[in-house]
Parts: C-alpha cells; structure tokens; sequence
C-alpha cells in the first residue's frame, strides 16, 4: 500500500507537469499572435456604436491598461499564472465585463456531460461487440457489424456530424439540430428539462458514437483474436466450461487491460472531436465558446477555455492510469 502511494505522488506530480506545459504552451501561442485582442474588441464596438475619437482613445488605453498587453512577454505570463492561480483570469472581451471562468463553467457542463456518455457508450458497447466478435468468428450478425466498423471507423467526428445534420435535420426533420435545451423549457431540475436535453443531444452523441464503436469494435476484436488461442482458454472449452463464462470470464477480461491503456491515450482526441461537433449542432459546450473565442480575437476566454480543458482531460488520464495497477494484478507498481 505505501508503494502505492509513492505511486500516487509521482503520477499527481507529473499531472502538474502536463498541466503546466499545455497551458503555457497555449499562452505563448495566443500571445504571440498577431491579433491584437483590445484591437479587436475596439473595432467590434466601433461598428456597433458611435463613439468619439476621444472616447475611442480612452476605451483602448483602459483595455491595455487592464489586460496588460503593454508589457513584456514574461512579465504577462507572471500575472497569468498568478492569476490562474487565484482563479481569476480576468473579464472576455467578447462578453465584457463577464468574467472568463464564468463563462467556461457555464459551457463545461455541457461538454462533460456530452464526452461522459459518449466514451461509456462507445468503450462499454464497443469492448463488448468486438469481445463476442472476436470469440464468436461465425457469427454473421457480428461480421456485419465488424463490416460497418470498418467503414465508418476512418471517418472524422465532424462529417459524420454534418452527414447527421442533414439525414435528420432536414431530409427527415425529426431531431433537433442546434441548441442545448428547448427555448421554451424552464431551466432546473425538472423531468421536462431533463428530457430537453437528452432529446437535443441525440444527435451531437450520435455522431461521436457511430465513429467511435467502430474503433473499439475493431481494437478488442484482433485483441480477443489472440487471448482466444491462449493455452488456458482451450483448456477451459476442452473442461466443458460454458462459452458464456469463458468470454466474460477469461477472454474479455483479460483483454480489456489493453483497451484501458487505449481509452487514456483517445481521451484528449474524442475531446477535439467533441469540440468540432458542437459547433456544429451549435451545441452550448466549450466547443463553441472555444470557436467564438478565436473568432473574435479574445485569447482571455480561449487560455481560459484551453486551461481548464486540458486540466480535466489530464486529470482523467490520470484516473486511469491509477486504476490500471489495480485491475491487472500483473502490473508492477513503481
């Protein structure tokens, strides 16, 4: 148990190394940028509204004064981290004065929900097909399947995303293309909400779903294709040992470690899909407040989204991989 715990720390103490890496990676990116955010911000409110040169000059030199974009590179990348820190990264410019964390905290939900119940969907149903697939090599209904994957596994989240859109959002509009929730639903912790949400999420995870069982589909498929030679499940059948029991109990098993591994490493690539597929069912995630954000030249709200993203997708993996010598007794905790 204490060589566990050593474990533990050294795994949190590269989780802060990813973490900071990614995120200052991203700073540097943004602020290198020849955008200038408070020029953006101030030709955005120039065409919406006519101010005077002087106010004009007062609006900017307040902007710069706030977010700092008159010093220099390091001494910005100082007050970032010391401000991320304290959990405050400073109002968006697109929707100024609204703080930029509050704005992520209010997407993210959106985001997690989505990405939650994709990855059980696709990781449970997926292991599971491709484990009976695997076992069960006759099986034409799985070989139909197994055809299906194979096509639709190289095929980008988003254009299964657009071929979705148009199929049931205007062949056969029946589902709903854009939105969180029904505009005319009252937010809350109520069964018409609840059902709101599901019912315009069906075809953002839908879309994520159909690539992604196909690529767990395949991967446990040619994993169970070689734990089913192992000497120890043709004992099993030679023993008359249930079928049933041997896939669920020797075969399966023993090749979902493998796919554990693989789920920790897809993570941050279903996240990257998730986030091209909300923009577009217009889908009130991170996604589309990320997109919104580069668009209008706010680097304030894109760090804020980038930081927490890559904080809970690290976080994740992290799980993971602490769960991973808890299920195969076989690996060596160092």
């Amino acid at each position: 148990m204490r060589t566990y715990g050593f474990f533990v720390l050294k795994r949190f103490g590269q989780l802060l190394i990813v973490v900071f890496l990614g995120v200052s990676a991203t700073f540097f990116i943004t602020h290198l940028s020849p955008l200038d955010p408070v020029e953006q911000t101030m030709g955005r409110l120039t065409r919406q509204s006519g101010f005077s040169p002087e106010a004009q000059e007062a609006m900017r030199a307040a902007l710069t004064e706030l977010y700092g974009t008159d010093k220099p590179l390091l001494e910005q990348f100082y007050s970032f981290w010391s401000r991320l820190v304290r959990g405050d990264m400073g109002p968006s410019l697109l929707a100024f004065p609204t703080p930029a964390l509050r704005l992520v905290k209010r997407a993210l939900p959106w985001t997690v929900g989505l990405l939650t119940t994709t990855v059980l969907i696709t990781w449970t149903v997926g292991n599971l097909l491709g484990g009976l697939a695997g076992y069960f090599q006759n099986s034409r209904l799985l070989k139909a399947f197994g055809v299906f994957a194979i096509g639709v596994q190289p095929i980008p989240y988003y254009i299964v995303a657009f071929i979705m859109l148009i199929l049931f959002g205007f062949l056969w509009p029946v589902l709903p293309i854009s939105g969180g929730a029904g505009m005319f639903v009252e937010p809350g912790w109520n069964i018409h909400y609840a059902l709101s949400i599901v019912h315009h999420s069906i075809l953002p995870a839908s879309s994520i779903v159909v690539v992604g069982l196909g690529t767990w589909f395949l991967g446990m498929r040619a994993l169970v294709s070689n734990v089913v030679t192992e000497d120890y499940v043709t004992y099993a059948e030679f023993g008359g040992v249930e079928s049933r029991k041997i896939v669920g109990s020797y075969v399966i098993r023993n090749a979902m470690i493998p796919q554990l591994t693989a789920l920790a490493m897809v993570l941050g690539g279903v996240f990257s899909g998730t986030i091209i597929t909300e923009e577009v069912f217009s889908y009130p995630g991170v996604g589309t407040l990320l997109i919104d954000a580069v668009n209008a030249g706010d680097y304030t709200l894109v760090l804020a989204v980038t930081s927490i993203s890559i904080a809970t997708v690290a976080t994740a993996i992290f799980v993971i991989d602490l769960l991973y010598p808890l299920l195969d007794p076989r690996v060596r905790v160092r």
